[in-house]
């Protein structure tokens, strides 16, 4: 029997907006585990990201109007590699997934203190990671 890993994902985000974690909509919150903490929320025009204390929620709207979502759920267990890239004003993270999915994160239009806050997100995630 041939095992063939399923991998769509292969897009990348580009955030340019921190959102605060009180205001984020009922639908985020609904996805979230009882007594799961939420570290960072960013947003494109119509995609969102949240990362949280087991977890990378990434809200993916498609189409002109953004009617078409998909949700994808990203345990930090199921990571296997990751990368973290600095440019001037922006950070990229890189993940690959157990699954094989590919997936690239960019943040754009970052101060100092913006790249520092990636930091200590990436630096928490990869100790969810090992743990």
């Amino acid at each position: 029997m041939a095992y063939i890993k399923f991998k769509e994902l292969t897009q990348s985000f580009h955030f340019f907006k921190e959102l605060d974690s009180k205001s984020l909509p009922q639908y985020v919150i609904d996805y979230l585990d009882n007594g799961e903490k939420i570290w960072k929320s960013y947003a494109t025009y119509r995609d969102k990201c949240i990362f949280t204390d087991k977890k990378i929620l990434l809200f993916d709207q498609r189409g002109i109007f953004g009617k078409t979502k998909k949700i994808h759920f990203f345990p930090y267990q199921s990571i296997s590699s990751s990368a973290i890239e600095y440019r001037t004003k922006s950070v990229s993270l890189y993940f690959s997934m157990d699954s094989g999915y590919q997936l690239k994160l960019n943040f754009v239009r970052l101060d100092a203190e913006g790249k520092m806050n990636l930091r200590k997100l990436y630096s928490s995630m990869i100790d969810q990671v090992n743990k």
